[in-house]
């Protein structure tokens, strides 16, 4: 259906209370409650209000569409004024006008169902609205229609001062719910904020652990490396001068004493074994094993195993069985590192099988393209519950026979951590006395990218440096620079590739970086340039420091300084000096009684560009300011004793820095004269770096900025 119900003119200031009345009553008519009698009245008052006063009057239409159970009120409201030049801007909420015009617009919008605003300049204007009928009215009808018209044309118009004072009624009435409401949001506004102070309470504790656990975890490592370099050269000293006694070149040893000796060549194999999986270890855990990806066959990876591992089979008892592979297609991955697997799996279990066999095979799974290599052997099995313990460092399951067979307790722990390197994945399928099967799945081809975003390590900064991002490739290179910065306010920052340099970048927000233009199969000139047209690192300052001579197109690219290897420590700090500007750090002084609030400003601007002083009181932060003068005042409104107007007149009785307020206080007309002191109003709720850097630099520079 799609009726019209009635019409009517809008030619002067009592047509407003006309449409106010006649939309009132056909709403009570079709079912409509008091409240959506209430929105729908405000509604069309404001758009016939505009229509008059913009467009200098019109016609309003009411009428009935849609079909049961979707029927809808529609209400058309049309002039023939100057029309408005960007509606799309008026609905959107980024229309602005002295007049007011588009305010009215976007509360009407909200207070109906669907609403639609055509115009164009010189055109007039158009906006139809609808409410859907309530679910419990009857529906309309041709029969119903005329009924409503009917009803409609009999009402007769009521005094316009005795509409206003309804409308008067329902704004008190709205006001009471409203102030009610208030006091509710006041309430959980309070609670969150308490809520707030205990996350960010536990977040600073939670972010203190976790540096403790990081720096632990890198001494570990760092020990780990040293001590197993340092005990590699006593170790092979005893199993060279062994060797040298066992083989009788000095004379002939007594059956005592090469019993003796043996047993010392025994126990340092066996502690060179364990070094050597400890240098392993640290070497993957702290990022610095190198996956050297190259094509290989399955068949000879196993002809190559088959040969190392005869001298382990003591007797006839366990056979060790490598099935045919030559079904496998081949494979692109480091060949060395899967054997190293492999080698760990096999050796393991001849340890603990005392009689039956080891078998290895490899299968090939076509649709997700990876290789699994599998290990079965008929030793004594693991039980389920132990299957987590033997992934983990040293830890060794209880067995009769593993007192006799001692390990390291690495070897399994460090294939785990050699198959995640390669992008793979270990398990075990054991029971106790049926065997264990060892299980490495590999994808046939080898990822680079996915291993660097896999492997790629999590950089603990220091909170007194300025992160720095290095890009070189080359590790000798990396290495200088980061020994020209190590004693420098600057913390290098070593990556190798563009992909690593990106996630640095949205991880550390470095202070500058550094850059070299050749890298390992690929040219940095693209990241140079994603960087300068980029709104977030536009203004970034890149140092290229390369051995390309290519000076010209490195500026041309929006280089800040280039420099060829290698390059001076001094002069490569003193650029970066001058373009980051340390040494023209911005004072800013933060005024505010929430915790939280001081807390966000201190984390979103930039570390090393702003120095940040805090108070929590006007009084504590007048002080301050008085006491040492910042270049900037961040301050908030709601403060007690003394509030913020009260602290923006004493600051404004002498001359001093500018002030921009940061509230979360809405900013009307009464309060935007008493704010007219401030440089700027930042509100809180829109809280950003950027939002909060470009204040403070308006600021400084005397752009003050609207209140609005």
């Amino acid at each position: 259906m799609n009726a019209r119900l009635l019409a009517i003119s809008i030619e002067q200031e009592t047509d407003i209370i006309l449409a106010r009345q006649r939309t009132r009553s056909i709403a009570a008519l079709l079912g409509f409650d008091s409240q959506d009698q209430t929105r729908i009245t405000t509604a069309v008052s404001e758009i016939v209000r505009n229509a008059l006063e913009y467009g200098r009057g019109g016609r309003i239409e009411y009428g009935i569409d849609g079909v049961e159970p979707l029927q809808a009120l529609t209400i058309s409201v049309e002039d023939q004024g100057p029309g408005i030049a960007d509606p799309e801007a008026v609905l959107a909420g980024r229309h602005q006008s002295t007049t007011g015009m588009g305010v009215g617009i976007i509360g009407a919008r909200r207070l109906m169902d669907r609403f639609e605003l055509h115009s164009k300049r010189g055109t007039g204007t158009k906006v139809t609205m609808a409410k859907v009928l309530p679910r419990r009215s009857q529906p309309v009808t041709p029969a119903g229609l005329k009924r409503l018209v009917a009803g409609i044309d009999v009402q007769e118009m009521a005094d316009p001062v005795a509409e206003v004072r309804r409308q008067n009624r329902e704004m008190l009435t709205q006001l009471d719910q409203l102030t009610q409401r208030q006091g509710e949001l006041n309430e959980v506004n309070r609670e969150l904020q308490d809520t707030n102070r205990g996350v960010v309470a536990l977040y600073a504790e939670l972010e203190e652990r976790a540096d403790h656990l990081r720096r632990a975890d890198q001494l570990k490592s760092r020990f780990l490396s040293n001590m197993s370099h340092e005990f590699r050269t006593p170790l092979n000293s005893i199993l060279s001068l062994s060797r040298l006694l066992l083989s009788h070149s000095d004379g002939t040893l007594l059956p005592e004493q090469h019993k003796q000796v043996q047993f010392i060549r025994k126990s340092a194999e066996n502690l060179m074994e364990l070094v050597n999986d400890l240098l392993d270890l640290a070497k993957v855990e702290a990022g610095k094993t190198v996956v050297n990806p190259r094509d290989f066959v399955v068949e000879d990876l196993f002809s190559a195993l088959r040969g190392m591992l005869r001298p382990l089979l003591i007797g006839d008892s366990v056979l060790l069985l490598f099935e045919d592979a030559t079904d496998v297609p081949p494979m692109n991955g480091d060949e060395g590192k899967v054997s190293q697997i492999l080698r760990n799996f096999v050796s393991n279990a001849l340890k603990f099988t005392e009689r039956g066999e080891v078998r290895v095979w490899a299968q090939y799974d076509r649709d997700a393209d990876t290789v699994t290599f599998k290990v079965r052997d008929t030793g004594i099995g693991i039980a389920a519950e132990d299957h987590g313990r033997i992934w983990e460092e040293f830890s060794q399951v209880e067995h009769a026979l593993q007192r006799r067979v001692k390990g390291t307790g690495l070897g399994l722990p460090l294939s785990r951590r050699l198959a995640e390197l390669l992008r793979g994945s270990v398990a075990v399928d054991s029971e106790p006395g049926q065997g264990s099967v060892f299980s490495l799945t590999l994808p046939r081809r080898f990822d680079p990218m996915a291993a660097e975003r896999d492997t790629r390590e999590i950089w603990a900064l220091d909170a007194a440096r300025l992160p720095v991002l290095i890009v070189e490739n080359n590790p000798a290179d990396s290495f200088s620079l980061e020994r020209a910065l190590s004693r420098s306010r600057y913390q290098p920052i070593a990556v190798r590739s563009i992909a690593e340099a990106e996630a640095a970048l949205e991880q550390l927000s470095p202070a500058a970086v550094i850059l070299d233009v050749l890298l390992d199969g690929e040219e940095s000139w693209p990241l140079l340039l994603k960087l300068r047209q980029s709104d977030k690192w536009g203004r970034l300052p890149v140092i290229v420091v390369s051995t390309s001579e290519e000076e010209g197109k490195a500026y041309g690219f929006g280089a800040d300084a280039v420099f060829s290897k290698p390059i001076d420590p001094a002069v490569l700090v003193r650029a970066l000096d001058e373009h980051t500007g340390v040494n023209s750090v911005t004072r800013v002084l933060v005024i505010d009684d929430e915790e939280i609030s001081r807390y966000l400003v201190r984390q979103l601007l930039p570390r090393g560009a702003f120095d940040i002083r805090e108070a929590a009181t006007a009084i504590a932060g007048l002080e301050s300011a008085q006491a040492e003068p910042p270049d900037v005042i961040l301050l908030d409104l709601n403060m007690a004793p003394m509030d913020g107007f009260e602290l923006l007149d004493r600051l404004a009785a002498t001359p001093g820095p500018p002030a921009i307020v940061v509230t979360s206080v809405s900013i009307d007309d009464r309060l935007r004269e008493r704010l007219s002191r401030a440089s700027s109003v930042v509100s809180k709720y829109d809280l950003t770096t950027d939002t909060l850097v470009n204040a403070i630099r308006q600021a400084m520079d005397g752009e003050a900025t609207r209140v609005s």
